[in-house]
C-alpha cells in the first residue's frame, strides 16, 4: 500500500473521514476552503503551494488530490518528488457519483439538475433561502442596494436554468439531516426533490492506492497536470516556459 498524503477540498470532509477510516497509509491531509472554486487561478497557486511543501516529505511515497479539474483550477500543478495523483473527473460530483461515466449518464436523464451533497449544503453555496440570504449579506457589505437587488436577481435567474434538487447520499453519518437540507431548498423553490445514492468506489479507490489508468491520471515528478478534450478529462504533459 503506497503511503500518500491527501490534499482535499472541504466538500468531501465527511466521505473521506467515512472512507478512510483506519487507512493508515495516509500520513496527512489537508483540507481546502471550497470558495477557491470562485477563482480557478487561486486555487491551483494555493493547492501549488501546498504540493511544494508536502512534496518535501521523505515518508511519503505519492501524493494524491480529491479534487477533478474544476474549472481548469488543477491544470498546472506539479510536483518534483512525488508522483501526483486524481481521479479523471471534471468535478467533485464525478467522484460523488463514482465514475464519469455514471454522471454522465444522470444528466442525460436529469440535465436541469442542481446538486446537493452534505459538505455543499454546509458551506450554504446551494440554492435555496440561506444561500440568498448569505448573498444579500455579502453583496450589501460591498455594493450600493440598487446594485445588491441586481445581483440578487442575476443569482436567481441563473438558478431558474435548474428545477430538480439532487442530493447524492454515501451514507455519511449526517446524510439524513443534509438530505432534509436539501429537500427544504427545493420546496422553497418549487423544485422536484430527489435523494439519490451514491457510489463511493472512485474516491475509495483514490484513497487507497487503486490507480488504473482509466479512472485515475498519475502524473510524474517533473510532469505537470494537463487537460485534455476527450474522455480521458486528464493528461500529464511537460511544463511550459
Amino acid at each position: 500500500m503506497p503511503r500518500v498524503a491527501v490534499l482535499a477540498c472541504s466538500v468531501f470532509e465527511q466521505e473521506i473521514a467515512l472512507l478512510a477510516r483506519g487507512a493508515s497509509h495516509i500520513v496527512e491531509t489537508c483540507w481546502f476552503e471550497i470558495g477557491l472554486h470562485d477563482n480557478p487561478d487561486q486555487l491551483r497557486a494555493t493547492l501549488q503551494d501546498h504540493l511544494a511543501a508536502v512534496d518535501r516529505r521523505d515518508d511519503i511515497d505519492a501524493i494524491v488530490l480529491a479534487y477533478g479539474l474544476c474549472g481548469r483550477g488543477t491544470a498546472g500543478l506539479r510536483t518534483s518528488r512525488h508522483p501526483l495523483v486524481i481521479a479523471r473527473a471534471h468535478d467533485c460530483i464525478t467522484l460523488f457519483l463514482g465514475s464519469k461515466e455514471a454522471y454522465a449518464e444522470h444528466q442525460r436523464r436529469c440535465p436541469t439538475c442542481y446538486y446537493y451533497t452534505p459538505g455543499w449544503n454546509r458551506s450554504r453555496r446551494v440554492p435555496g433561502p440561506d444561500r440568498l440570504e448569505k448573498l444579500r449579506a455579502d453583496f450589501a457589505a460591498k455594493f450600493d442596494p440598487e446594485d445588491v437587488d441586481y445581483l440578487m436577481n442575476a443569482e436567481r435567474d441563473q438558478w431558474m436554468l435548474h428545477d430538480t434538487a439532487t442530493y447524492i447520499d454515501l451514507a455519511t453519518d449526517d446524510a439524513a439531516r443534509e438530505a432534509a437540507y436539501a429537500q427544504g431548498c427545493a420546496d422553497a423553490l418549487g423544485w422536484r426533490f430527489e435523494h439519490i445514492h451514491g457510489d463511493p468506489a472512485l474516491l475509495r479507490d483514490l484513497l487507497w492506492g487503486r490507480w488504473d489508468e482509466a479512472r485515475f491520471q498519475i502524473v510524474e515528478p517533473g510532469r505537470q497536470l494537463g487537460h485534455v478534450a476527450d474522455e480521458r478529462i486528464l493528461r500529464a504533459e511537460s511544463p511550459g516556459p
